[in-house]
C-alpha cells in the first residue's frame, strides 16, 4: 500500500504495469471520496431525521459509485489471471480475507457494546460469526471482491460474450434474496467483468480524452445534465436504463480522472485513490465519532453542512489513522504480514486495482 510514482503515457495494458497509472488514481480517488460520502450523508440524515444539500450529490453519484469502482478493480486481472491458482489465491482471496477479518473484528470492538445493549453478549458473537457468511457494513466490497476474481478465473474458459450477457442479465434481474453477497454479486459483476474483458477499450477511451480534452468535456457536460435529469425524473432506477447509466458513469470518471491527470490538478484525489484501500478501511471510525459529535452537540445546525464536514473528516480522519499506525509500528493493520501469505512474495509492479 505504499505509493509509488505515476505513468502519464499511453501504450499497451501491460506496459502500465510497470507503474501507477495517473488517471486510475484520480477515478480512484473520486470514488472513494464518493462512497465516503454517501456514508456520511445518508448516516448524517438518518440519524436527524432530514436531509439536506448533500442529499442531491449522493443522489447524482448513486448511478455509477460502485460500478465505476468495480470496473477498475477489473482492468489489470488480464495481466495475472494465468497465475498458477496458489499465487493468484494469495493474491486475489487472502489477501482481501485478512484484512476483511482484522477489519471486521475492529468494527465490531467499536459495535458490540451497543450490539450487546439491544440483545445480549451471546447474540453479538452470533453476529460476529455471521459476519462471515453475511458481508458487515461497510466492508462488503472487498469481502465481494474475491469472488469476482475467483468466478472469472474458473469461467475463463467459457465465451466471454456468453458469460458478459449472463451477467448484465443478473444486473437487469434485480435479484433480492435478502443476502447481501448474492444481491451484489448479481448486480456489480458485470461491471468488474466488463473492466477485466474491455480493458484495452478502456484505456484506448483514456488516450483519446487525453489527445482531445476540448471534446471529452462536452461529452463530460452533456453526460452530467443527462444523468441529473434521469436520477431526477426516477428514472435512472428503471431497467436496463440503471445498467446503461452505471457504464456511462464510469466512462464518465474515467475521463474525468485522465483531464485531472493531463492538468495534475486536484492531487489530493490522486493521493486518495493511491491510498483507497486504506480509506474504505478506516472510515467508518472518523466518520461516525464526527457525526455523533456534531449532531449531538448542534454546534452546526444545518444538515448538510454537518454531512460535508462529516465527510471530509472521514477521508482525513482515515488517513491519519493510517500515518499514526505506521508510526506506531502496526503496519499489520495496512500491511499483510509474512505470516499470513501462502505463495512466495515477488517484487514487481504494483497492480493498482489489485491493492
Amino acid at each position: 500500500m505504499a505509493p509509488s510514482g505515476t505513468v502519464a503515457g499511453s501504450g499497451g495494458t501491460k506496459d502500465r504495469a510497470a507503474a501507477r497509472v495517473d488517471w486510475i488514481d484520480y477515478a480512484k480517488g473520486i470514488c472513494i471520496i464518493m462512497v465516503v460520502m454517501m456514508h456520511s450523508v445518508l448516516g448524517v440524515e438518518l440519524a436527524a431525521g432530514q436531509t439536506g444539500f448533500m442529499h442531491v450529490a449522493v443522489a447524482f453519484a448513486k448511478p455509477f459509485r460502485m460500478p465505476d469502482f468495480f470496473l477498475i478493480s477489473g482492468l489489470f486481472l488480464p495481466l495475472v489471471i494465468d497465475r498458477d491458482w496458489r499465487t493468484y489465491l494469495d493474491r486475489k482471496v487472502v489477501h482481501f480475507a485478512y484484512f476483511y477479518v482484522v477489519w471486521v473484528t475492529i468494527q465490531f470492538g467499536f459495535k458490540a457494546p451497543a450490539f450487546a445493549a439491544e440483545t445480549s453478549w451471546h447474540h453479538v458473537g452470533l453476529l460476529y460469526l455471521e459476519s462471515f457468511v453475511e458481508p458487515f457494513g461497510t466492508l462488503w466490497f472487498i469481502y465481494l471482491l474475491p469472488v469476482f476474481f475467483v468466478v472469472t478465473k474458473l469461467t475463463r474458459k467459457f465465451p466471454p460474450l456468453a458469460i458478459w450477457l449472463v451477467a448484465a442479465a443478473l444486473e437487469t434481474a434485480r435479484i433480492s434474496t435478502g443476502w447481501t453477497a448474492i444481491d451484489e454479486f448479481c448486480s456489480r459483476f458485470v461491471y468488474f467483468y466488463s473492466g477485466y474483458l474491455f480493458a484495452p477499450y478502456v484505456f484506448a477511451l483514456s488516450d483519446r480524452a487525453r489527445k482531445h480534452p476540448a471534446l471529452a468535456l462536452a461529452a463530460l457536460a452533456a453526460w452530467a445534465l443527462i444523468n441529473a435529469g434521469l436520477v431526477a425524473s426516477g428514472t435512472s432506477e428503471w431497467k436496463i436504463v440503471s445498467l446503461v447509466l452505471g457504464f456511462a458513469g464510469a466512462c464518465a470518471i474515467i475521463t474525468m480522472g485522465t483531464l485531472l491527470a493531463r492538468a495534475q490538478w486536484l492531487n489530493f484525489l490522486r493521493f486518495c485513490g493511491e491510498h483507497s484501500i486504506v480509506i474504505y478501511l478506516v472510515f467508518f471510525l472518523p466518520m461516525a465519532a464526527t457525526r455523533t459529535l456534531l449532531l449531538r452537540t448542534g454546534i452546526i445546525p444545518d444538515i448538510g453542512t454537518v454531512s460535508l464536514i462529516v465527510t471530509i473528516a472521514g477521508v482525513v480522519g482515515a488517513l491519519a489513522i493510517w500515518q499514526a499506525a505506521l508510526l506506531f509500528n502496526a503496519r499489520f493493520l495496512f500491511e499483510r504480514p509474512d505470516t499470513f501469505w501462502i505463495a512466495p512474495k515477488k517484487a514487481g509492479p504494483v497492480l493498482q486495482a489489485a491493492e
